[in-house]
């Protein structure tokens, strides 16, 4: 089965394309980095020739609001238009649980606006929403930090592994397509500023976690349950067990030539 990644050099694309590949598929991780561009189009006819499936995990490299909204919707019009000259069969999206109630923010009204390009377009389809990824606990730190204090509030979330999130694809680019919504998030949910305090702790970052309900996640203003998912499938990683073995992977020498 011939499955095409756009934006397969990228965390979760990097990753899906490794699973895919281990289990017999022909992947083509897609993206700038390969000669595939799906904002200009370049490469994007070629790579889709005889695919079953394309899987977009394509991220804007600006958050301001015009430049995201437009990103998203020229990526996934310019792939829905040539996933429907490809005779391609499923076309899967990854994004994010809660979207319709964060749209405070101009990337959460840019996300919403590609699921409703694809939910409009004659490609079979499946959007998986996963909750937010362990991997970014230190960039939501950093964007809540004011001199050396970090603020958020207590709202709850059940982030997940990014391998978790790569799992769950893989395994759903492989089905049928749904049109529909699937949820996917973490086996455990925390209060946002205990786990980023839990986490900076661990990593022995001196910033003080002060929790702080009139705080914003991303510039968000977020209730107790906006970024919870209503009935997900799991992950199966704990955040213990990632900690420890992201500890252990980066305490790993590299292996660079002297």
């Amino acid at each position: 089965m011939k499955i095409v990644i756009v934006g397969g050099s990228g965390l979760i694309g990097s990753k899906l394309v490794e699973k895919l590949g281990q289990h017999g598929h022909e992947v083509v991780p897609a993206s700038p980095k390969t000669g595939v561009n799906s904002i200009t189009g370049e490469g994007v006819a070629d790579a889709l020739k005889g695919a079953s499936a394309v899987v977009d995990v394509t991220n804007s490299p600006s958050w301001e609001d015009a430049a995201v909204m437009n990103f998203f919707e020229t990526s996934t019009r310019n792939l829905l238009n040539f996933e429907a000259a490809a005779g391609v069969g499923h076309h899967i999206a990854l994004s994010v649980v809660g979207t319709e109630r964060l749209i405070e923010s101009g990337f959460f009204r840019a996300k919403l606006a590609q699921e409703n390009l694809i939910k409009a377009s004659s490609i079979p389809y499946t959007i998986v929403r996963a909750t937010q990824f362990f991997e970014f606990l230190k960039q939501i730190a950093d964007y809540s930090t004011v001199g050396n204090e970090v603020h958020l509030p207590s709202a709850l979330f059940q982030p997940m592994a990014a391998d978790d999130v790569a799992t769950a694809l893989a395994k759903i680019s492989t089905s049928s397509p749904i049109h529909n919504t699937v949820e996917v998030g973490g086996p455990e949910q925390f209060g946002l500023d205990e786990l980023v305090r839990r986490y900076m702790q661990a990593r022995e970052d001196p910033r003080e976690v002060i929790s702080d309900q009139n705080a914003r996640y991303y510039g968000i203003a977020v209730s107790e349950r906006a970024l919870l998912p209503d009935d997900p499938q799991l992950g199966e990683t704990h955040f213990e067990d990632w900690l420890n073995l992201s500890e252990k992977q980066s305490s790993k020498p590299s292996l660079q030539p002297v």
